[in-house]
This record gives C-alpha cells, structure tokens and sequence, in this order.
C-alpha cells in the first residue's frame, strides 16, 4: 500500500518535471515564451508550433503592395517579414505573451538580444504603431521613421487594416493597395 505522503511526492515530482519540459519545449508557462523562431509574416511568428503575434503593431500583408519613392510598387508584407528574418538570423526570441487574438494566436511582445521586435519593424518603417492596442506605445519609433524616410515612409501606402477591410469587401490586392486612403 502506498501512504498518502508518498503518492503526493510522486505527483510533485510528476509535475515538476512536466513544467520542465514545457519550459524546454518553448511552449507558454505564466505567459513567457522563448525558442527559435520561424517567420510567418511581418506581425506573425511561430515557436516550436505556437503561432505568436506581435503586440501593439500592425505590418502589412503578404499580399499587399506600396510604392516606393518612384511609385514603382513592392510587395511591402513580402519585405516586413523578409527583414524580419534577417534581423533574427536564427538567435533565440522571449516574449512575453499579453493576451490571444481571434485566431487562437499568442499576442505577445518579443524581443532578440533585448531588443523589442515590435518597436524594431515601426523604426524601420515595416510596420505601424496600432494605436488601438499599443495605446502609442511605438508612435515615438514611428515618428522616427517618417522623418527619416524608412520603409513604407518613402512612398505610399495603405495602413494594413483599412487593406484587409477591403480584401474581406471583396477587393483585389491591387486596387485595395492602391486605395484612395493611401499615405502618400
């Protein structure tokens, strides 16, 4: 017969070594994540299989074009997520997860070598501040890359929510990019 005592020790033990292993897996305990991350798109990026999305920002979609200081249009999604990817270069990403979105995805803030990558995509003028969750969080940074001229801050552009509000409005790629509303 098994005491009381020691059953109790063999499920402490047990669950030690569960927390243990999500910790090592990646997977989310009291809300922090940590791993290698591979790059869905701009705002979206995924840890050992958890799809994670950026807090406070928006990046344009894969499928969304601007323009550059020429007018010539560039797939600026394609380009938030390829810079994204390289400024990573394959180090280890914490976050800190926030909440989860619609979709089921972890809404975190990240970073990489203590860098925030939310705040590192709006410097860069890959993606905007999104005033409606960040509270301003990343206007200074934003502000920062329309006077230096960064990013989708040299030509035009169609803020990443007004772009997928015409999509689901059964708009195409090119017309919706080149909305009226666009910054020029």
């Amino acid at each position: 017969m098994t005491s009381v005592t020691g059953t109790r020790a063999k499920a402490g033990v047990g669950l030690l070594a569960s927390l243990v292993l999500l910790a090592m897996s990646g997977v989310a305990v009291r809300g922090e994540l940590a791993g290698r991350a591979s790059i869905v798109d701009g705002d979206t990026l995924e840890i050992h299989g958890l799809r994670i999305r950026l807090w406070g920002i928006d990046a344009p979609e894969g499928s969304q074009l601007c323009r550059g200081d020429d007018s010539t249009p560039y797939r600026c999604g394609t380009k938030a997520a390829n810079d994204l990817d390289a400024f990573i270069a394959e180090r280890p990403i914490v976050c800190t997860q926030l909440s989860q979105d619609q979709y089921e995805r972890a809404v975190a803030r990240c970073s990489v070598a203590g860098i925030d990558l939310g705040e590192w995509l709006v410097r860069n003028g890959l993606a905007l501040d999104w005033p409606q969750y960040s509270k301003g969080r990343y206007a200074a940074a934003q502000r920062e890359a329309d006077q230096a001229g960064r990013g989708m801050w040299v030509g035009s552009y169609v803020e990443p929510w007004l772009y997928r509000a015409c999509i689901r409005a059964m708009g195409t790629p090119a017309g919706c990019s080149d909305d009226a509303n666009a910054h020029p």
